[in-house]
């Protein structure tokens, strides 16, 4: 009866090595994974904020135009730019900050969003400060938004693990290499037992 004969594969020198690369492919799919589902809760995030409106009466600008702001060069952006999310302005009505009985038409300025800026002129309103009177919607927080946030944020924190589980498999390779390599010596003979015993002749 003839036996077949089968080639078993051993994989030879390795030394763990293949330990430490399905760690580091596990890595990476899960920080795939992490980077799908922090994506998908931002846009989640986006659509759950309550758009809401609120006006504002007489925002004072800085100076239209003395030495220190130009504001025909660059302008002026409305206090809600840096602090509402998302923020759509509607500019209503512009008065001269001292004299707030004179209306600045829309001829003398253009807007941008949230931001107005003078447009040059004979200077009858240089070194002086305006009045805005807009309203603006913004994307207000709630429960549902606020959960979404603490999800994203514990998502993203799960690769900060990764150096470790690096650092443990690369400990787990060194083990093993040390394993293999006192294995190998001591199948070579070269640890044998110190000393010489030899055979003592009886008289």
């Amino acid at each position: 009866m003839r036996f077949k004969k089968y080639n078993l594969k051993k994989d030879k020198g390795v030394a763990g090595l293949t330990v430490l690369l399905s760690l580091v492919t596990m890595l990476f799919i899960i920080g795939l994974i992490v980077m799908i589902f922090a994506l998908m809760g931002s846009e989640l995030q986006d659509s759950t904020y309550d758009r809401t409106t609120i006006a504002v009466a007489n925002e004072t600008t800085t100076i239209v135009m003395n030495s220190s702001i130009d504001m025909a060069t660059v302008g002026y952006n409305l206090s809600v730019i840096t602090t509402r999310r998302n923020p759509t302005c509607t500019i209503g009505i512009v008065t001269n900050e001292t004299h707030s009985s004179v209306t600045i038409e829309t001829t003398n300025y253009t807007t941008d969003n949230c931001a107005i800026t003078m447009i040059a002129n004979d200077g009858a309103y240089n070194n002086s400060a305006w009045n805005v009177s807009y309203s603006y919607e913004y994307d207000e927080e709630n429960s549902a938004t606020n959960v979404m946030n603490d999800t994203i944020t514990g998502l993203s924190d799960v690769t900060n693990w990764f150096g470790i589980f690096i650092v443990i498999g690369a400990m787990i390779v060194l083990i093993l290499l040390t394993v293999i390599i006192i294995t190998a010596i001591r199948g070579s003979g070269m640890m044998g037992d110190s000393g010489y015993q030899g055979n003592v002749g009886s008289a």
